[in-house]
């Protein structure tokens, strides 16, 4: 589990110089961001490090372009280690190793033959093996003379178990391909040959669209709009695969005479998007980025919506792992909020002729919909909350509800008879019974789940509603909903 804290980067420091005897820090990385940290509070712990001679020089691990620009503000960083091969490009198409290039820091690849998984397959690979039979070396020489080949900035640390295997890496660095190699490599793979260049400048009418945000941000709305304009739109759930491969048919549209195309899929990194890019400057269109910079509180409660419109009721967690196995486009929370930490914002040096970024809005309130009361169960507890049912309409449909792991929503049926002898009007319990840790379901308080479902079958508008809290949760539950909030 990766440790960002800055207590745990020098207690680590310091147990490493213990464990050397004496012997100094060349290089100390941090091996990887700690999505619980804040990801400027280790790279300061890193720079301390430097400024109080404890080592000569740091580094990060890991890192998409956003989090090096902030290292590189903030810390001396001399090596950023990434992930780096013929297999595997994203550092080039995300920009990580033109930075380094530009900063003049060097760039540690590691899996530079792709792998445990990968390097079996090295001696399979057709382009490989046909320059290294020409040239009289081995397959994985030559994918070692192409990483290397990238810049003089790239350190290649291939794992060797044999001394055979140590010399043969070695000599990879007296390989030098030539244009024609690096062509057939690039075809092969889709890699590209140097760190990112600009792409070429449109030449005809027409423009590639690229609607981006988390899961739940409203993408496909946006796409309709662009259909209702003659744009085709390419999606991959709906037509299956990778992003990679969708960049793919984008290729082919716009070769078969495509002029307008829009695609609305989440495109979180600039890796990613690259793809994209490429295909339309090939094809000599404008390519636009439109990012919808949606709250994760908002993008679940669109996430939910969509669940209770689909299946009626929101699915188990059970049922959830079945349906995005099958790639339905449902997701849990906890992928939703992995969106979340690996979202790149896009930005102009990609290639983009422009990023439009458009802030949530929330939409109008629905006039045929009544009010609802949302109480937490927790607030009946509270003194104070017949005072506040007083500031909602008693007439209106009220929901009880609570989050209790193992429980059921009989063990509401107490509490619910309470509040039902304060009001005229109907009372309604929900339960999220489902273990605590990290999210499995969407209808843990405060995630917006049981509100929700309790609005859709009463016809009850949640923005017109208020809810009856006792804890942060609620609160939150109520800026999720955009309804008024009463702290009891």
């Amino acid at each position: 589990m990766p440790d960002g804290r800055a207590k745990a980067i020098r207690r680590d420091c310091e147990a490493s110089r213990v464990a050397l005897d004496g012997v100094e820090i060349d290089l100390y990385l941090l091996h990887a961001p700690d999505p619980r940290t804040p990801w400027r509070t280790s790279i300061r712990a890193l720079a301390r490090l430097v400024e109080e001679g404890v080592v000569k020089r740091v580094g990060v691990s890991n890192v998409n372009r956003a989090q090096l620009d902030d290292a590189l503000e903030l810390a001396p960083i001399a090596a950023v280690q990434v992930a780096l091969s013929v297999f595997d490009d994203r550092a080039l198409r995300g920009g990580v190793v033109e930075r380094c290039v530009d900063s003049g820091v060097a760039v540690i690849a590691h899996s530079p033959l792709g792998g445990v998984r990968r390097t079996k397959s090295i001696d399979r690979r057709r382009a490989l093996v046909g320059i290294a039979d020409a040239r009289g070396r081995t397959p994985a020489e030559v994918a070692l003379a192409w990483l290397l080949d990238l810049s003089p900035a790239v350190v290649a640390i291939p794992g060797a178990r044999r001394p055979e295997t140590a010399r043969s890496a070695a000599a990879a660095a007296a390989l030098a391909l030539d244009d024609v190699e690096r062509g057939a490599l690039a075809v092969e793979f889709g890699t590209l040959r140097r760190p990112r260049a600009a792409p070429p400048r449109p030449s005809g009418d027409g423009e590639v669209v690229l609607v981006m945000g988390i899961p739940g941000a409203g993408k496909s709305r946006v796409a309709d709009e662009y259909i209702a304009r003659g744009y085709v739109r390419l999606n991959r759930d709906e037509r299956g695969g990778s992003l990679r491969e969708l960049a793919d048919a984008l290729d082919r549209e716009l070769r078969s005479g495509a002029r307008r195309v829009v695609l609305d899929n989440t495109y979180l990194t600039r890796a990613a998007r690259s793809h994209v890019i490429e295909a339309a400057g090939r094809n000599g269109l404008a390519a636009r980025c439109i990012w919808l910079d949606t709250p994760l509180a908002q993008a679940q409660a669109n996430l939910v919506d969509r669940l209770l419109e689909r299946f009626g009721s929101l699915p188990s967690p059970e049922e959830l792992r079945r349906l995005a196995r099958r790639g339905d486009g449902v997701l849990s929370p906890t992928s939703q909020m992995r969106a979340v930490r690996e979202l790149e914002p896009p930005t102009s040096d990609e290639g983009w002729t422009r990023v439009e970024r458009v802030p949530f809005t929330r939409m109008p309130q629905s006039t045929a919909l009544g009010a609802g009361v949302l109480v937490a169960a927790a607030a009946l507890e509270q003194p104070r909350w017949t005072e506040a049912l007083e500031q909602g309409d008693r007439g209106a449909p009220h929901l009880i509800f609570d989050w209790r792991p193992g429980g059921s929503v009989e063990e509401l049926a107490p509490a619910a008879a309470r509040l039902a002898a304060a009001l005229s009007g109907p009372v309604e319990s929900a339960v999220c019974p489902h273990a605590a840790g990290p999210p499995s379901c969407w209808c843990r308080p405060p995630l917006p789940g049981l509100p929700l479902a309790f609005a859709r079958a009463n016809r009850v508008e949640p923005s017109r509603s208020v809810v009856i809290g006792a804890r942060p949760a609620h609160r939150t539950l109520a800026a999720t909903l955009g309804a008024r909030y009463l702290d009891v």
